[in-house]
């Protein structure tokens, strides 16, 4: 069962040559989300990847190369929908705690599907709104053999 929301970033550095220590922990990462089947992606997350991954990553994927990797995500994680119910959690997120509305987004996904955590860069580290935790995969401290067992 997921537990766990990955952000787009994650995905995306898992594809970007241009920072190879953010690449490698991308991938690493990704595959003990998989190993242990705790993961999931938010509809949000797939289209952000796209966009991101065919106009600026150097070199860009092609878009068949983006889909395809659209549906290996799809089929290896849970994708969340981005209801008329998130999207207004969203707003009273952004509204609330003065988050940017793409990621209160991110965070109203996860909340409304019963996910206590998010996997991103794009929160303060260690953050916690209304039960929903975000960790920085990429800090310096962390390290997923040591944060699983921890939680």
């Amino acid at each position: 069962m997921a537990t766990l929301l990955i952000d787009t970033n994650i995905l995306v550095y898992a594809y970007d040559s241009t920072m190879p220590e953010k690449q490698r922990r991308a991938i690493d990462l990704l595959q003990h989300i998989r190993a242990a089947r705790e993961g999931a992606v938010s509809a949000q997350t797939l289209s952000e990847f796209f966009s991101v991954a065919t106009r600026k990553l150097t070199p860009p994927l092609t878009p068949p190369e983006a889909e395809n990797q659209l549906q290996a995500f799809a089929a290896q994680w849970p994708v969340l929908p981005v209801t008329e119910k998130v999207v207004l959690e969203a707003a009273r997120g952004a509204r609330m705690y003065q988050l940017h509305f793409w990621d209160a987004q991110i965070w109203a996904a996860a909340r409304l599907n019963g996910l206590s955590l998010v996997f991103s860069e794009d929160f303060s580290p260690n953050a916690v709104i209304e039960g929903m935790r975000f960790v920085n995969p990429f800090a310096p401290n962390f390290e997923w053999a040591n944060w699983k067992d921890k939680h």
